[in-house]
């Protein structure tokens, strides 16, 4: 029960990141945002005649938001939790959402795990190309760095993660332990 409990706050926080405009309705800045000022807000909709002959929106959306979720859940597991990293590969890649900064960074670790550095380094520069700011990936970059023998180069990602998120979050954390040579991830 607690891990059905774990997965639906996961999707929810999941939803939020896929529609910012859910936690800004709620009144809150979207994760990832700065708060300050918020997106234009559209005009209520008309209840007139015109309006009501519209065509209803489209309910696929979000089947295929779900979709997207589910699938990058069992990516996730099959790369964490299993350590499966060639069939997380395949289906964070069926997704088809490969600028989502979140799946390219995936693709970035689980290639690097599988010792295929020139495409972990691809999967790491195209999550930061999407968003320059995604602290995980400058970590599991300054892991690449390390692994290339450029303790020099991962330095300057831990630093780039210090700037972003400060030095108690996880991503700092484990890059900083992988630089002391005290953890392997």
């Amino acid at each position: 029960m607690e891990r059905l409990q774990l997965v639906a706050t996961v999707l929810f926080a999941s939803v939020l990141l896929l529609d910012p405009g859910i936690a800004a309705a709620a009144g809150g800045a979207a994760p990832g945002t700065t708060g300050g000022a918020s997106e234009p807000q559209t005009a209520p909709k008309s209840t007139s005649k015109a309006n009501a002959k519209k065509k209803p929106a489209n309910t696929n959306k979000s089947s295929s938001a779900d979709d997207f979720i589910a699938g990058y859940h069992v990516a996730y597991a099959l790369i964490y939790d299993q350590a499966d990293y060639s069939g997380g590969i395949a289906t964070l890649r069926a997704l088809n959402h490969d600028n989502n900064p979140d799946v390219a960074n995936l693709l970035g670790y689980a290639n690097r795990k599988l010792g295929r550095y020139d495409d972990a380094k691809f999967w790491y520069e195209r999550a930061l190309a999407v968003d320059p700011n995604h602290a995980l990936t400058w970590s599991y970059y300054g892991m690449w760095q390390v692994e290339q023998g450029n303790l020099l180069k991962a330095k300057d990602d831990l630093e780039q993660v210090r700037v972003i998120c400060g030095t108690e979050c996880r991503p700092y954390r484990l890059l900083k332990e992988v630089i002391e040579g005290t953890a392997i991830y």
